[in-house]
């Protein structure tokens, strides 16, 4: 068992370390307006739809999906209810620690790199601006992927629904990323560094709860 735990930490270890490497890469991309910045320039350059009535506000919606507001109180909701049906603080713990170092991470990036959106009309780090990387796309990925796997690990779903729901997730997390570009609240690798950093985070913590379970996970 204990052999099985230190396996399954190595591999997730492996794969968060690479997904943390893959936003290094889009970060010094982005900086130095490497390669990437002429996909952030396509976007960019598109015809953006002036969006109205109940479209707008579909649109809106859809991209509070990615506002820690929202899925923080998801998040708080869903880790309630778990820790009281099963009388367990772990979820709460797990959805707490989630919350924090998503902000600790995400937002001390966006307070050291300062880059400007592109409904300002320039490209620049170190501006004081908080697009890079997207904390919507962070938040969709990371938080809402903590919930799911809240729902997964003490709803003791097969794993044909478990994979269900990632996929749930990662569709969520597209189609934040998606409204970003329409809306034009961000640059193309604001949001593919949000997903790498957020996914990064996401298979840390989740290897870690699994790695320590409780005695809740483990009866």
């Amino acid at each position: 068992m204990l052999a099985t735990r230190h396996r399954q930490m190595r591999r997730a270890l492996k794969w968060s370390a690479a997904l943390f490497a893959g936003f290094l890469i889009v970060t010094y991309q982005a900086v130095n307006y490497g390669p990437i910045t002429e996909i952030d320039r396509y976007f960019f350059e598109l015809n953006h739809p002036e969006l109205s009535g109940f479209t707008e506000f579909f649109i809106r919606r859809l991209d509070d999906l990615g506002l820690r507001g929202v899925s923080g109180i998801a998040l708080l909701i869903v880790a309630i209810y778990i820790s009281r049906r099963f009388k367990t603080w772990r979820p709460i713990n797990l959805g707490f620690l989630a919350f924090i170092s998503l902000n600790i991470v995400v937002g001390g990036f966006k307070y050291a790199l300062g880059r400007t959106k592109p409904r300002e009309g320039l490209d620049l780090f170190g501006a004081g601006g908080m697009s890079y990387p997207s904390g919507h796309a962070s938040n969709a990925i990371f938080i809402w992927g903590i919930i799911a796997y809240l729902i997964y690990r003490y709803a003791n779903v097969n794993r044909y629904r478990g994979r269900l729901a990632s996929t749930a997730v990662g569709a969520l997390a597209v189609t934040v990323c998606t409204v970003s570009l329409i809306r034009n609240t961000h640059w193309f690798s604001d949001l593919f560094a949000g997903l790498l950093l957020g996914g990064s985070l996401l298979v840390l913590l989740i290897a870690i709860d699994r790695f320590f379970p409780s005695d809740s996970q483990l009866h």
